[in-house]
């Protein structure tokens, strides 16, 4: 891994929890292999762009990283339905991060809706320069997920391939095709896709207990998520 610089960033509204303050500690790697930041994402950190993250409040810690063992997830009823009704009709192509239009614009309109609806700040539409620096132009083991309907671009994931695991790094998707639950099928997609990769675990970043956006994480049976004392524990139970 070589590294660029290393920051810690100053208390800030916390993102998930309004009613705290959160404060990062920021590494920027200009490269670094699949197994280095396999070891690094066990431990607690992620990544978005050039920069590998965690998070350092002070008195806080509600932020635990959770992951899904592929091997031993079982669907509950509802997302039994999100398959039978995706499968064959939403299936991902893999592809390498790229800059493409129909990508941008698909980001775009997911932005758009998530500012309308969950008072996301406004974002720029069209530039082509920011999605390439946060998803094109970084250092890891990446692959975008492109799902289509009717051939038209829908959904788009980033995921990271690993020695060891997939792991979630973003995902949007056309606010038309909610009906489908895709944000609740892709993660389905993706234990699927450690099964026949004989990889074991699935990372879906962080779990905050009380944030409702990240409630959806709690209903994936045999979910993990790391303590504070570094163990890998289960999250119900």
């Amino acid at each position: 891994m070589r590294i660029a610089l290393r920051e810690i960033s100053p208390p800030s509204p916390c993102g998930y929890l309004p009613d705290r303050d959160w404060r990062m500690e920021h590494i920027r790697v200009e490269s670094i292999s699949g197994s280095e930041y396999q070891s690094l994402m066990e431990k607690g950190w992620r990544h978005f762009g050039h920069w590998i993250f965690r998070p350092v409040c002070v008195d806080c810690q509600a932020c635990k990283s959770i992951r899904i063992p592929a091997a031993t997830f079982k669907p509950n009823r509802s997302q039994r339905r999100i398959s039978k009704a995706n499968s064959g009709l939403l299936e991902p192509v893999f592809k390498m991060p790229e800059l493409d239009e129909n990508a941008v614009d698909l980001f775009d309109r997911w932005h758009h809706h998530q500012t309308e609806k969950k008072g996301w700040p406004k974002h720029e539409s069209g530039n082509f320069s920011s999605f390439h620096d946060s998803f094109v132009d970084q250092p890891f083991c990446v692959e975008a997920w492109h799902y289509y309907l009717n051939k038209k671009l829908v959904g788009l994931g980033f995921v990271d391939y690993l020695p060891h695991s997939l792991s979630a790094v973003y995902f949007c998707y056309d606010p038309e095709i909610l009906p489908h639950s895709p944000g609740i099928w892709n993660v389905l997609r993706m234990v699927e896709e450690a099964k026949k990769r004989s990889v074991p675990y699935v990372y879906l970043g962080y779990w905050v207990e009380g944030c409702a956006v990240m409630e959806y994480k709690r209903r994936f049976g045999s979910a993990e998520i790391l303590n504070p004392e570094g163990q890998w524990v289960p999250l119900e139970g």
